[in-house]
């Protein structure tokens, strides 16, 4: 029992289902596990184990996810929970009400048990944008585990949680998941409702799990997917039981290799594992076809126009006079408004607003943000014609494995590149997963390497099969790191 928390979802829900240990023990065996690890990974900044006691006395095992505790990122809302979204401008800030994905996990049986590191307000690449440190990869502690939702990744990694939630506005659910060696599923724009996430790019963001196996993040998308009358832009389709297709394979199926995709820049080691797995895929069956998304080489500057436009009005609320951090003695109400977001922000959010509020800005607007938006339709065009060829996508999720703490952290767009092969997904509100496909040997140390799978909109079911179809032939996922969980 004291190893239960090495277990994936799916052999935890069949030891809870037949009785073998109870969702009170497992949270208690977690625990013990959080702080016995986490000093190192850095990658909760709470966690009420009292609360998640007794939510767990009163769970039900029958349920599709009864009794399973899921870490939860720190920018997705839990009744009575600290959401801080790793900024200082939520002090004190406690979440008024679930978010509909919680509240979805929930009526699945599940827990939600822990607040994870992020990058402050989902900004940034590496989770060192947090006002409460970095959290540290797994495999490797003096390097990043990605971001915005390192501290997810890092967790499910370090056997701290059986699955989390993380969101992703340009990859930072498929990064994170690529440089910790987990899997990590980005659903389709509107998939999944938004409402409780604190938004930071309207247009881009999706709510998604980490977990250890393809099959766990069917699961968990089997329990948060569909419509919601809170979230205007969720999208009104039936939800499949994603698992049901998992194991058919992939003989006859076309998968494309983007061109664009492998180019300089591209760490060597990682060109490599992400080949070797087209070739397995081909001797699984697939047909490999090259295609071409031409558009690609614009995807960097688009997205960094379009998200911090975005974010720089859903910022505004943040302002101290409702909640949250407010300074202290300001002259008038201009000082308080300047001297609370001056205190409160961090310099990457401040970076961003400024870049956001300067696209938006009269006599610029047309030049960057309608200019911008006119190369996104482009960039989408671009998927839809790939997409009439071939059924799914496969690429390298991050051009290197994780770098260093403090490596990038003056160089912010040798940072932003950190996401170059995935922010045009969100872009084009299609679907995407990160799954391990191999190392990376960097100082004597093995560095995970992603392998992202992309589909057309709402075909997240031939994703995950696609997924699994590698997963289960090989055994990258099996691996555990071994700096801080002492197994190989």
């Amino acid at each position: 029992m004291d190893q239960i928390f090495t277990l994936d979802v799916h052999g935890l829900r069949s030891k809870l289902a037949a009785h073998e240990v109870s969702p009170v023990e497992v949270v208690r065996a977690l625990a013990r596990r959080i702080e016995a690890v986490d000093p190192a990974v850095r990658g909760y900044l709470s966690i009420d184990l009292e609360r998640a006691i007794g939510e767990a006395e009163a769970a039900d095992v029958t349920k599709p996810l009864g009794g399973v505790p899921i870490a939860i990122k720190d920018v997705i809302s839990v009744r009575g929970a600290p959401c801080t979204c790793g900024s200082r401008i939520l002090a004190g800030y406690r979440a008024p009400y679930d978010a509909t994905v919680i509240a979805r996990l929930r009526a699945a049986g599940a827990i939600p048990f822990g607040r994870t590191n992020m990058d402050e307000f989902a900004m940034g690449s590496s989770t060192e944008n947090s006002a409460f440190g970095p959290t540290h990869n797994p495999y490797d502690p003096a390097r990043t585990p990605g971001g915005s939702s390192g501290g997810s990744a890092a967790v499910v990694a370090a056997d701290e949680a059986f699955a989390a939630l993380g969101s992703d506005t340009g990859g930072s659910i498929r990064q994170p998941a690529a440089f910790c060696g987990c899997v990590g599923f980005k659903p389709t724009y509107g998939r999944v409702s938004r409402y409780g996430l604190v938004a930071f790019a309207s247009s881009l963001d999706q709510i998604g799990p980490f977990t250890k196996t393809v099959r766990d993040a069917a699961l968990l998308l089997n329990a948060i997917a569909g419509v919601d009358p809170c979230d205007s832009t969720s999208l009104d389709e039936p939800v499949p039981d994603f698992t049901t297709n998992l194991d058919r394979g992939v003989k006859g199926v076309r998968l494309g290799l983007p061109r664009e995709y492998f180019v300089s820049g591209l760490d060597p080691q990682v060109e490599r594992a992400v080949r070797q797995a087209v070739e397995h895929y081909a001797k699984l069956g697939a047909e490999i076809v090259e295609v071409s998304l031409p558009h690609t080489e614009y995807a960097l500057s688009t997205y960094y126009i379009i998200a911090p436009a975005e974010a720089s009005a859903n910022l505004a609320r943040f302002d101290g006079v409702r909640y949250g951090y407010r300074a202290e003695q300001p002259g008038d109400l201009l000082e308080h408004y300047g001297r609370t977001r001056e205190e409160g922000f961090g310099a990457e959010v401040k970076r961003r607003i400024i870049l956001g509020t300067y696209a938006l800005s009269s006599g610029y607007y047309d030049a960057y943000y309608l200019k911008a938006q006119k190369a996104r339709t482009l960039i989408r065009d671009d998927f839809s014609r790939a997409f009439r060829r071939v059924d799914a996508i496969v690429c390298p999720t991050s051009p290197t494995p994780a770098f260093k703490l403090g490596e990038r952290a003056n160089d912010p767009l040798s940072m932003y590149l950190a996401d170059v092969f995935t922010l045009a997904a969100n872009m084009a509100g299609i679907c995407g997963v990160s799954i391990p496909c191999g190392f990376a040997e960097a100082e004597g140390k093995l560095l995970p390497i992603g392998l992202q799978i992309l589909g057309n909109s709402l075909e997240e079911g031939r994703v995950l099969q696609v997924a699994n179809a590698y997963e289960q032939t090989t055994d990258w996922h099996k691996r555990r790191p071994q700096s801080v969980t002492g197994n190989a």
